[in-house]
């Protein structure tokens, strides 16, 4: 009897656990952003904030739009504490979600020279012909529950490619294994 209710409990604390934490997220986020627009009806702010991110997405693809931000780009580029801040945030989030993404190649890899171990990361360049290391590619590998991973470089002969969406294969690596992405399967070797 205790048996089974501590299980019950178990199984309670697994389903609910999650989704008050997703839930008390979205509420602080809406609270904030209401907060900071000092509006009183509740995730009006956060409706108005996604409109208004568009609206500059979608004025940024006007011709006079983007020369002007392009000038406050140059601007920003010339400045030297605010170059590195600027330029990385815009190339992490373009990595994930601009045209020029690059979690988009999803690898295994072996990261012990000789050894068994295998680890799943996304190529992010495909030659490092600057460096002078024209047949080696750059290998982004996230680490599982955090926002951080290591950068390793890779002889391209040593990079398997993974048949697989590299937004499951994200979602994989960031549960630590445990969300299981269907079509994980190795590929060929990449040139």
């Amino acid at each position: 009897m205790l048996t089974r209710f501590i299980n019950y409990f178990l199984k309670g604390i697994v389903f609910l656990a999650p989704l008050a934490l997703t839930i008390y997220i979205c509420v602080r986020i809406f609270t904030t952003i209401d907060g900071w627009l000092g509006i009183p009806i509740p995730g009006a702010g956060f409706v108005i904030t996604v409109l208004l991110i568009t609206l500059f997405g979608f004025l940024a693809q006007s011709f006079l739009t983007r020369s002007a931000l392009n000038i406050v780009e140059n601007v920003l580029d010339r400045l030297p504490f605010v170059r590195l801040l600027y330029s990385s945030t815009r190339d992490l989030l373009n990595a994930f979600v601009g045209e020029k993404r690059r979690f988009d190649k999803p690898v295994l890899v072996a990261p012990y020279p000789g050894g068994v171990a295998r680890a799943l990361g996304f190529v992010t360049q495909e030659s490092l012909a600057g460096l002078g290391l024209a047949d080696h590619v750059t290998v982004y590998l996230p680490q599982s529950y955090n926002f951080a991973g290591a950068l390793l470089i890779f002889p391209a002969s040593a990079v398997t490619a993974v048949a697989a969406d590299s937004a499951e294969v994200m979602a994989f690596i960031v549960s630590g294994g445990v969300t299981n992405p269907p079509g994980l399967s190795a590929r060929n070797q990449l040139p």
